[in-house]
């Protein structure tokens, strides 16, 4: 699907607030409610927009250890990266895993209630056999940034001037 500006437009606003009204949408846009809402439906029919989350501050609501970990495969089979992949999504405390290039095959985030959590996480990986070769664990000391809104005017291709 191709975005023009005013599609642009309704993704930052309702990046920056997920509960905007539908005439404050609007009026963001540059558009009347009905065609501003009407765009908005298709970028979801089209799996562009994929919902609507809210932001939690976990750290005020109970402790949290923030760990980054680096995976390497002992095998790099298809099987073996599915077989891991599979295993991965269906534990709760790995927020986000990213397959990479480079010298390790995945990076992962883990937010568990504390560093002992952690370790029985990995412990339990390591038992079930997923084909783990090394790993190496990053303990998060400080958040400096983590964004959830992403920069759409500089990753995308601006719309050429008067198709709004």
């Amino acid at each position: 699907m191709k975005l023009d500006a005013i599609d642009l437009r309704i993704l930052e606003a309702i990046q920056a607030d997920g509960r905007i009204t539908k005439l404050a949408l609007a009026e963001k846009a540059g558009l009347s409610p009905t065609p501003c809402w009407m765009r908005l439906r298709k970028l979801e029919k089209a799996g562009i927009v994929t919902g609507y989350h809210a932001r939690v501050a976990l750290r005020r609501v109970a402790p949290v250890a923030s760990v980054m970990m680096e995976i390497t495969l002992g095998n790099h089979r298809q099987a073996d990266f599915d077989r891991f992949e599979r295993a991965i999504a269906a534990i709760p405390e790995i927020v986000a895993c990213w397959s990479v290039g480079g010298g390790v095959d995945y990076i992962l985030k883990i937010m568990t209630a504390d560093i002992d959590a952690y370790q029985r996480l990995v412990d339990g990986l390591l038992e079930r056999e997923l084909g783990i070769d090394r790993y190496f664990t990053y303990i998060v000391t400080k958040t400096v940034k983590e964004e959830t809104v992403l920069p759409l005017g500089s990753l995308l291709p601006q719309a050429p001037a008067g198709q709004d």
